[in-house]
């Protein structure tokens, strides 16, 4: 009896370490963000880059050295080139927030004319209108009598503050970029001939985040080009602005795709240019881009990598969002992948990686006992 109390009692003091130690890293995270966003982007851009080397020296019989020059040289590019693209797509929201806040509000004001004129015409008869209240639309439970206003009454300057926040946000991962490319060029240069032997942790950490990371790039990118192109042939204002959104969205699992998705609807359906069939289209086409790609294309090639069940990400979108802002949903989900393989690795907290994975049966197994 005082054995199993005392081990009662133990499981209690893990528990409580392991809840203060989650605080602690928590708070870390949060203190020094401006030095861990750019180390971990680094981290994730020099384990796809890594490939890079091993295929210049084993096919095209390159010295290290000279492979490693080349490989930091191509990193160098495409972050130059993705600054270019996000500076660019970052100017635009900019440039056309204050005409993307007034469609929205007019979208809002016609979906209000949907509604029947019966449900907010104000009877002449109201002991309320004889007695004579005011009319005015800013008080309280009288803007709902007046159709020209819109079916949802929203703060002037909503819109213009998410699109300018979003635009800083991205901005804000370009201003790191001097440091992610520093941190890179030592990842890269500093990473040896070692290879970690196949089965081992860190052997499956680098294969898990290459295919992750990969298969992110390519499906986004395709997702962004149809987005964007299908946006231009329909005439849709800012196409290839929401086309790249599409492509920075689709990296954020699950809630990603349904933002970049409703992002044109309000410039499409606003738009006096657009058929009633282009708009149509303007919403079937890329979300239908987005459910293959998402559902079909993008599972197959990512297979078991990633391995965790969609509340679990949900929640690792909001604790790393909360923490790094919008970079921090971008890379929550790879995170959350090395850090269950991690738990796998130890009996201790291999049940919280199969939880993780959505493997529930491990709470209703009993223990064994051996016969006596």
């Amino acid at each position: 009896m005082a054995e199993k109390s005392e081990h009662y009692e133990q499981r209690i003091q893990t528990g409580c370490l392991l809840i203060l130690t989650a605080l602690g890293i928590a708070g870390a995270l949060y203190a020094f963000s401006s030095v861990l966003i750019p180390f971990v982007l680094a981290l994730f851009l020099t384990l796809s880059l890594t490939p890079a080397i091993d295929i210049q020296m084993k096919w095209l019989r390159i010295p290290r050295r000279t492979a490693t020059v080349t490989t930091v040289l191509f990193g160098c590019a495409i972050l130059a080139l993705a600054a270019l693209l996000v500076t660019k797509a970052a100017n635009q929201i900019v440039d056309s927030k204050d005409d993307y806040e007034k469609q929205f509000r007019q979208l809002l004001v016609q979906a209000r004319g949907l509604i029947p004129s019966d449900w907010y015409t104000s009877d002449p008869n109201d002991p309320n209108k004889s007695a004579g209240l005011s009319n005015d639309p800013n008080e309280p439970g009288n803007w709902f009598s007046h159709p020209n206003e819109p079916l949802i009454r929203i703060p002037s300057d909503t819109v213009r503050r998410v699109l300018a926040d979003t635009a800083s946000s991205i901005m804000g991962v370009i201003s790191n970029g001097l440091l992610v490319l520093i941190f890179m060029i030592f990842m890269v240069a500093g990473k040896g001939t070692y290879k970690a032997p196949k089965g081992s942790l860190w052997w499956e950490v680098e294969i898990r985040i290459k295919r992750y990371i990969i298969t992110m790039v390519v499906t986004s990118g395709i997702t962004g080009v149809l987005v964007g192109l299908v946006l231009t042939v329909l005439n849709v204002r800012f196409g290839w602005m929401f086309g790249f959104l599409a492509f920075m969205l689709n990296f954020i699992p699950n809630i990603g795709s349904v933002i970049a998705t409703i992002l044109p609807l309000p410039v499409a359906l606003i738009d006096p240019q657009l058929g009633i069939a282009s708009k149509i289209m303007a919403l079937i086409i890329p979300g239908t881009v987005q459910f293959v790609i998402g559902n079909l294309l993008q599972p197959k090639m990512m297979g078991e990598s990633l391995d965790l069940h969609p509340v679990v990400v949900l929640m690792s979108l909001i604790f790393f969002g909360t923490l790094w802002g919008i970079i921090g949903m971008f890379l929550a989900v790879p995170i959350t992948a090395v850090v269950k393989i991690f738990l796998q690795r130890f009996g201790y907290t291999r049940t919280i990686a199969d939880l993780a994975a959505g493997k529930t049966d491990v709470l209703t197994k009993t223990k064994k006992t051996g016969k006596t």
